[in-house]
């Protein structure tokens, strides 16, 4: 890599009528002039044999600077990394703490992750039709319509990490919204409902208020003009105890799905769900990186997605013959 900023524009051809246009110096760097021989067919800048690798500089949990754009808010605080990106979707299983790659994808380093991993995921069905889902868990990249939409239509339990929006800071919208900036719901007057579970067959999770207002709870979010505890709201009745209920299915009443997660985040359950994941990832992660692999042999988006499914492949069989040799030796210890 000799630039950080190529795009899909540095491999078109230039000429003196129609110079190619430089990412590079429209970020105010040096970038390329591109009035050599070298760069008649793409800029020498651009690794030819690698057209589809881009950078990107990782700065945060669910957001990140594209392109090498150090002028982004937050610069400095992640790491230079050009290439590709692999997206595996793993099974993680819980009892004997192993995990499988049953499927992956191959993106520039840059490319979004959503819309891929949703079709490896309406994949599945197709390659094991045997598999029940019961829990779809990701990063915040993941935190769009094409990914939650797919999970909930498979039924299975959304474990996304939040994908932050600046419009959650301002806590005078959650009562008008419906909800605060971790999906939760908030009521009219600002208070925070309680979770009541999930219902797997009808696929939607029960919150009610239950009358908290009454109980000397303190609201999330005071309104002005407002004398607490509220005495005009309606869900008070001695005759509805549970208060104010919610049923809340694939998506909040205004149709946004961005935050809503079908098991309260930051619970017990959430944590032990999403750490499961996380751990699946970091092990394939680990082992792969100690192949040597952080390197890839090869060069080209194809030839990297070929070979990354031949050591997904590969760390699926030793972890297969890891399992068989520990059965083996607890089958030999067992009495009798």
């Amino acid at each position: 890599m000799r630039c950080a900023f190529v795009q899909a524009s540095c491999y078109q051809p230039s000429s003196v009528a129609e110079p190619r246009p430089c990412p590079a110096k429209l970020k105010g760097k040096p970038g390329c002039d591109c009035d050599t021989l070298a760069c008649a067919l793409s800029c020498r800048r651009a690794p030819n044999r690698d057209p589809q690798a881009r950078s990107i500089v990782y700065s945060g949990a669910n957001h990140s600077q594209v392109n090498g754009d150090s002028t982004t808010e937050g610069a400095g605080r992640g790491r230079l990394r050009y290439g590709y990106r692999s997206l595996p979707l793993q099974f993680a299983e819980p009892g004997r703490r192993f995990s499988l790659v049953l499927l992956d994808d191959f993106l520039p380093a840059n490319g979004r992750e959503e819309n891929p991993a949703a079709a490896l995921l309406m994949q599945l069905q197709l390659f094991y039709p045997d598999l029940q889902i019961e829990v779809a868990a990701g990063d915040a990249g993941l935190g769009y319509f094409s990914y939650l939409h797919a999970a909930y239509q498979l039924g299975a339990k959304r474990v996304v990490d939040l994908r932050a929006d600046p419009g959650d800071q301002n806590k005078a919208d959650w009562p008008l919204r419906g909800y605060n900036d971790q999906g939760r719901p908030v009521c009219p007057y600002g208070y925070a409902l309680i979770s009541n579970g999930f219902d797997s067959h009808r696929q939607r999770h029960k919150w009610f208020c239950g009358q908290s207002c009454l109980r000397g709870a303190t609201p999330l979010v005071k309104l002005p003009q407002v004398i607490y505890p509220p005495d005009e709201c309606a869900h008070q009745a001695p005759d509805r105890p549970h208060g104010k209920i919610v049923n809340l299915a694939e998506t909040f009443p205004n149709g946004s799905i961005r935050l809503v997660r079908d098991i309260p985040v930051g619970t017990p359950a959430w944590e032990r769900l999403y750490h499961r994941a996380r751990n699946a990832s970091e092990f394939r992660h680990t082992v792969l990186q100690g192949w040597g692999l952080k390197r890839m042999p090869v060069y080209g988006q194809p030839r990297g997605w070929a070979f990354t499914a031949v050591a997904d492949t590969w760390l699926n069989l030793t972890t297969l013959a890891r399992l068989v040799r520990e059965a083996t030796v607890a089958a030999r210890a067992s009495p009798g």
